[in-house]
């Protein structure tokens, strides 16, 4: 029996399973693969970006299930993202248009703004989505994000997507976006782990009833930017003795315990796997449940490392992550 995975009510009245699938890099075969199980293990919440190229997977193996009668379109809980260099209005409705298209699914759950900062629009060869200058910066716009925003809110009056939100937004964005929306977002996608568990911007989100995705929340950090314990040993969560043995006490791997962790702090993370044996392990946190002082040691893995720092886009000024949170 797949395990029942709860859903959280967002400041829309809709409902998002608190826990989904990511498929960054799950492309081609893989991709079908990887969310047909993930279906069939009870997942029903999948995370895609037109950036990760697989719209077209994720569209067809959920298609696929439909077709098998294992689930109805409105089971599933399916978030795509507008990218960087579509951020002018006048290209909005188009990238929604062509995610919707390469997933086939009617409409769109969530459509996310997938950074603050917009780049130089390249056509729509979907080739030049990392358009770069010669020092190996990004090539920026001065699209201000509340313009994207408008844009977004008016897909939701169409009924081409059913809720929006942001992705990598730090508090002073928010509060900027808050205060010129019409719609509030219902999300903010930031990465999310034990390395930088983002206690102060999910207290400001919870402050405005908006909901913090998790995702790489089992990232590894790069080498150059360890991660340290609380002994001060460069550790990651995944591979430190303690972890183990907490989840030794339930049963359940170290990755389980991250992720109830993530979950107790109020997240929904969005772990990426393409292995049956880890899409099974991630959805398996819901019978058990973290004690204080496990919190409290989880918490002493935070540093504010991030496994995905965007330094090549860190001259523009929307750039998030100039911020602590």
């Amino acid at each position: 029996m797949a395990p029942k995975v709860p859903s959280v009510r967002l400041n829309n009245g809709l409902e998002m399973p608190v826990l989904g699938l990511g498929t960054y890099l799950a492309t081609e075969e893989e991709g079908i693969a990887a969310v047909k199980m993930a279906i069939d293990e009870g997942y029903r919440h999948i995370d895609t970006a037109y950036f990760y190229q697989n719209e077209n997977q994720v569209g067809q193996a959920v298609r696929a299930k439909i077709a098998e009668g294992l689930i109805k379109r409105e089971d599933v809980f399916i978030v795509t993202k507008v990218w960087n260099t579509y951020h002018a209005p006048e290209h909005v409705a188009e990238a929604c248009h062509r995610s919707l298209d390469n997933l086939g699914l009617g409409y769109i759950d969530l459509f996310l703004i997938h950074w603050p900062m917009g780049w130089k629009f390249c056509g729509w060869t979907g080739d030049d989505l990392l358009p770069m200058n010669a020092n190996g910066k990004s090539i920026d716009s001065d699209v201000d994000y509340l313009d994207t925003w408008k844009a977004m809110e008016r897909l939701v009056k169409e009924g081409k997507v059913k809720s929006i939100g942001v992705s990598n937004f730090n508090s002073e964005q928010l509060t900027r976006l808050l205060a010129n929306c019409e719609i509030k977002p219902v999300t903010n996608q930031v990465e999310c782990n034990p390395g930088i568990n983002q206690r102060k911007l999910i207290e400001f989100c919870r402050q405005h009833d908006i909901v913090i995705t998790a995702y790489s929340p089992l990232g590894r950090p790069n080498m150059a930017d360890p991660v340290v314990g609380t002994a001060g040993i460069p550790k990651h969560a995944l591979d430190d003795p303690r972890v183990i043995t907490i989840g030794q006490k339930y049963g359940k791997s170290a990755g389980q315990v991250v992720l109830r962790y993530l979950i107790e702090l109020g997240t929904l993370p969005i772990p990426k796997s393409s292995k049956l044996e880890r899409i099974r392990q991630n959805i398996d946190i819901f019978d058990f449940s973290l004690t204080e002082e496990e919190i409290k040691l989880m918490d002493g893995f935070n540093t504010g490392g991030r496994t995905v720092p965007f330094h090549f886009s860190s001259e523009h000024k929307y750039f998030p992550f100039k911020l602590e949170y």
